[in-house]
C-alpha cells in the first residue's frame, strides 16, 4: 500500500488491475496507460482501472487491462454497490506518447484515450475532467470522499488536481 498526501494508506491499482470502493486509491507509472476513475459523489465511492491497451479482442481474464472492458466492469460494480447510473462521472489521466517517433497505430497512449472515450459514451458516462497526452508520465491519487478530486503528479515534477 502506498501513502497518499494525507498520510493514509492507499490501495495501489497496478497495470491491468481495477478496484472499487470508498478507500484511497493510487495508480503509478502511467505512461501510455490511462487511469480511469469513475466517481459517485453522492455515495462517496468510486473505482480506478489502470488501462494498458484499447481493445480486449474478446479476452475476459483481466478486464481492468483493456479500455473496452474496464469501463463496463467499473460501472457495473458501482451500480451493483448501490450507485445511481446518473450519479457516476469519469476522470482520466495518462495516455502519453512516450516516444515522439511513434505515431499512428504505435501511439498506444492516444489509442487508449480514444477507446476509453468511446467506452464511456457507450455506458452514457460523462467525462468530467482529463489530463491526457503529452510525453510525460503520471501517477494519480484518488480519495472518493474528497469530492472525486484526483491529484496528478507528472514525471516533470508538476502536480495538478482535476
Amino acid at each position: 500500500m502506498a501513502e497518499n498526501p494525507t498520510g493514509e494508506k492507499a490501495v495501489n491499482v497496478g497495470i491491468g488491475e481495477y478496484h472499487v470502493g470508498s478507500f484511497h486509491m493510487t495508480s503509478i507509472g502511467l505512461g501510455s496507460c490511462v487511469a480511469v476513475v469513475l466517481h459517485d459523489n453522492k455515495k462517496a465511492k468510486g473505482g480506478v482501472a489502470h488501462v494498458m491497451l484499447p481493445d480486449s479482442n474478446g479476452k475476459t481474464d483481466r478486464p481492468g487491462k483493456f479500455a473496452d472492458t474496464a469501463i463496463p466492469v467499473l460501472f457495473n460494480e458501482l451500480v451493483g454497490q448501490g450507485s445511481n447510473k446518473r450519479d457516476i462521472v469519469a476522470k482520466i489521466a495518462g495516455g502519453s506518447s512516450m516516444f515522439k517517433q511513434f505515431k499512428g497505430n504505435l501511439d498506444i497512449g492516444g489509442r487508449n484515450v480514444e477507446a476509453i472515450k468511446i467506452a464511456l459514451e457507450k455506458c452514457h458516462i460523462t467525462l468530467a475532467a482529463e489530463d491526457v497526452g503529452g510525453n510525460s508520465g503520471r501517477s494519480i491519487t484518488y480519495n472518493p470522499s474528497n469530492n472525486g478530486i484526483i491529484t496528478i503528479r507528472r514525471a516533470d515534477g508538476t502536480c495538478i488536481e482535476i
